[in-house]
This record gives structure tokens, C-alpha cells and sequence, in this order.
């Protein structure tokens, strides 16, 4: 998953970057939705590696705090890249004629760096409020990468800030950003049945699918993460190490496939490239 994840996310950030045809914002907000999950694997999957390959358990504090803030500080900007993406969805299906005019270049670079500030500035306490906490018993976690409120378990002291912080912003990230796609792609619903042929309305719906299935590889896992997180027992269970495991694996893996086998000029650009060019003797 880690070379599907690295290898797969490069190929599809090289043809946005170098194919003309791709220079949209559709494609442009899936290349930020790649140089997230880029970041995410490289910062979290050399370590799962490590420890499953070699045993190597022990982490410092600082290294600690600095891949927390990386996991949730992009794992907000993914969510946001999502939201960015049904909003494009949505003006592309309900707006077709003004899609140019309304997602220039300079608003989805506007769109970009708010998503980036959003992510940053929700979770950049996560680590220094980690840090305030004093531990005194047991300093194992029982994941495989340093996820906040696994870390704040291990103190001795008062966690409510912690836990009542970290709610919040799971809250407001996850509910929020799910109730604007849910709302999106219910005017999304509304504006494809009224499409006089069939043919129109399976067109319109075919440029949803791969947004749609890495929308559930990346909410479903997490949702089911965070709740087992907050609400199961201080004890990890397999099952929640391994959905812990899998919310970090899946999105970053699958989501270039997803798009390449769903996106038709991502398919197009990437035979283009791989088809040997045969020369013209004459």
C-alpha cells in the first residue's frame, strides 16, 4: 500500500503538472487531494514499516507530537479537499455554463489555501496541548502512529480540554464537511433527474462515481476510528488497531486507482505516456 500510495499519487501529480488537457479545476483540486494523501503515507507509513519489519517500537516525544500534527493537520486538509471537490461537482452538473467563470484559477487557489489554513489551524494545538500532559505510567501506545487521543490516554493528568477539544473539532470537520457533500450531492440528485435523456443523466453521474467512492474509503473508516477512539475502552482492541491502521492506508492507496480506472482522461493522458511511439522511417 505504501509503494501503491507513493508510486500512484506521483504518476497522477506528474500528468496534471505536465498534461495541458488537465489543467482544470476538477483535476487541479485531485492534485491536491494527492499531495495530501502523499504527505500522509510518507509521514506515517516508513514508521507502520519499521515497526512490522524491524521492531522498532520506541519513538521520541518530539518526533511524537510532530507526526500527530502532520496525521490530523492533513487529514483536515483532506476533508476539505472532498468538500472542495462536491462543490466543483456540484457547479459542474447544477451551473454547467458558468463552471469557467465561477471556478477560475484564482478561486481555486483561494479554495486551496483556505483548506490548508482550515487544517492547520484546527489541529496545530493537538500537539502542544499533548504536550502540557504529564505521564507518569505507561508510555506504550497501542497504534502504530501517534494519533492524539491515543497519546492523551497515557497521561495521569486532567484530559478534559484534550478530549472536549478533540471532540469539537471531529465534530465540526467530519458532521460539517459531510452535511455540505450530503447537500451537494442532494441538489447534485435533484438537478440529474430533471435531464430530459438517459443518456445525459448517466453522463452526469458517471463524473461523481470516483469522488463518491473515496469519499466512503475516507470518511468510513475514519468515523468508525474516531468513535472506538473516544467511546471505547482505554484497553486497544484488534479491531481498532486495525481500523486505526486502515483509515491511514486505504485513502492514500486506492484513491489514484479510483481516479485512474474512473477518471476517462487520466486513462487517456496515462496510455498516451505509456504507448511506444512508433517512428515514421520515411
Amino acid at each position: 500500500m505504501f509503494f501503491l500510495s507513493v508510486s500512484g499519487n506521483g504518476v497522477l501529480l506528474f500528468l496534471i503538472r505536465t498534461e495541458r488537457c488537465l489543467h482544470q479545476p476538477m483535476f487541479f483540486f485531485l492534485a491536491m487531494l494527492s499531495f495530501v494523501d502523499l504527505v500522509l503515507s510518507l509521514s506515517t507509513l516508513p514508521k507502520m514499516l519499521a515497526i512490522f519489519w524491524f521492531g522498532a517500537t520506541a519513538i521520541s516525544s518530539h518526533s511524537c507530537l510532530s507526526q500527530m500534527f502532520f496525521i490530523h493537520a492533513f487529514s483536515a486538509m483532506e476533508s476539505g479537499v472532498l468538500v472542495a471537490m462536491a462543490l466543483d461537482r456540484f457547479v459542474a452538473i447544477c451551473n454547467p455554463l458558468r463552471y469557467a467563470t465561477i471556478l477560475t484559477p484564482v478561486v481555486v487557489a483561494k479554495i486551496g489555501g483556505l483548506v490548508v489554513l482550515r487544517g492547520v489551524g484546527l489541529t496545530i494545538s493537538f500537539p502542544s496541548l499533548a504536550h502540557r500532559l504529564p505521564y507518569c505510567g505507561s508510555h506504550t501506545i497501542a497504534y502504530t502512529y501517534c494519533e492524539h487521543m491515543a497519546v492523551v490516554k497515557l497521561a495521569c493528568g486532567n484530559t478534559t480540554v484534550d478530549n472536549l477539544y478533540a471532540f469539537a473539532v471531529a465534530i465540526f470537520l467530519g458532521v460539517g464537511d459531510v452535511a455540505f457533500i450530503a447537500y451537494t450531492y442532494g441538489q447534485i440528485v435533484r438537478t440529474v433527474i430533471n435531464f430530459p435523456s438517459s443518456e445525459a443523466r448517466a453522463k452526469a453521474g458517471s463524473t461523481c462515481t470516483a469522488h463518491v467512492c473515496v469519499i466512503l474509503f475516507f470518511y468510513g473508516p475514519g468515523f468508525l476510528s474516531v468513535v472506538m477512539q473516544r467511546f471505547g475502552p482505554p484497553t486497544a482492541s484488534a479491531a481498532k488497531v486495525i481500523l486505526a491502521n486502515l483509515y491511514l492506508l486505504f485513502p492514500p492507496a486506492l484513491d489514484p486507482i479510483i481516479y485512474g480506472v474512473k477518471t476517462k482522461q487520466i486513462r487517456e493522458q496515462l496510455f498516451k505516456i505509456l504507448t511506444p511511439k512508433r517512428i515514421d522511417p520515411t
